[in-house]
């Protein structure tokens, strides 16, 4: 369970949704269809956003998919996941090139060692 701070001082258990200042966007994407690409953005904005607490932004990343998941079902988390692969790839291409690495070894290193 993650520790989160509560009144209180510091709890247990996951955080809930609307302890997310970084989930406020999400009312003005429930008003649009679903493309991925603002979902994706939200969703990793969530991860990057708290330096201090990766578990925070875990979190928030977690409810973005949990909204999308709400109003797009399966097909718009396979859409969505298609376009967080799609942007990491990329990325990775760019970050391989700098360091003059194919870009498949650079994701092996990643995500397979």
């Amino acid at each position: 369970m993650a520790r989160r701070r509560g009144r209180d001082g510091p709890q247990e258990g996951p955080m809930p949704a609307d302890e997310f200042d970084h989930l406020d966007r999400l009312d003005r994407l429930d008003r649009f269809p679903s493309p991925p690409g603002p979902w994706a953005y939200e969703a990793v904005g969530a991860v990057v956003s708290d330096d201090h607490n990766a578990e925070r932004g875990r979190d928030a990343a977690r409810a973005v998919v949990e909204a999308m998941l709400a109003k797009a079902g399966p097909d718009g988390l396979t859409d969505i996941a298609v376009e967080l692969s799609s942007k990491l790839a990329e990325a990775l291409e760019r970050i391989a090139a700098e360091q003059g690495l194919a870009a498949v070894d650079l994701a092996e290193v990643w995500f397979v060692d």
